[in-house]
């Protein structure tokens, strides 16, 4: 993982048994699930590194991994594929002069993904590590 940290991706999972930062309720963080960690690094090798090396710009994370009730607070879908750790929300770092369209065309562009979808001010983005990946893009303003 050349441009991305873990860290970044996997918000949700404390080895101490902490609290998730990110779920409003702040209740007791659940362990990722087996596989969510390798699908994020399979994410990053295979979509978002490749993406930052062709825009030539950072990007900003809003979003990786979230555990059931992040994903539920948020109102992520109940198959979410953040749970599985195979999903991102992405944007442009502020200032960089890039918009979520630009960011997005490369990624479309190099041809990599599972989702791709548009939102106002990120876009989601998805990998299968294992299984086919359908190339779906979908656009919700």
């Amino acid at each position: 993982m050349k441009h991305f940290k873990i860290e970044e991706l996997i918000r949700c999972y404390r080895e101490n048994g902490a609290r998730c930062r990110e779920c409003p309720l702040k209740t007791k963080a659940e362990r990722v699930p087996n596989g969510a960690e390798n699908n994020e690094r399979a994410l990053v090798e295979e979509v978002l590194d490749p993406a930052r090396e062709r825009l030539g710009a950072p990007k900003a994370v809003n979003s990786g991994y979230r555990c059931p009730l992040h994903n539920s607070r948020v109102g992520g879908v109940a198959n979410s594929q953040h749970m599985k750790g195979e999903a991102a929300d992405i944007k442009p770092v502020h200032g960089s002069g890039f918009t979520v369209q630009d960011l997005g065309k490369v990624i479309e562009e190099l041809g990599k993904f599972d989702q791709l979808i548009y939102y106002p001010t990120f876009i989601h983005v998805s990998w299968k590590k294992n299984g086919p990946n359908r190339k779906q893009i979908l656009y919700k303003h």
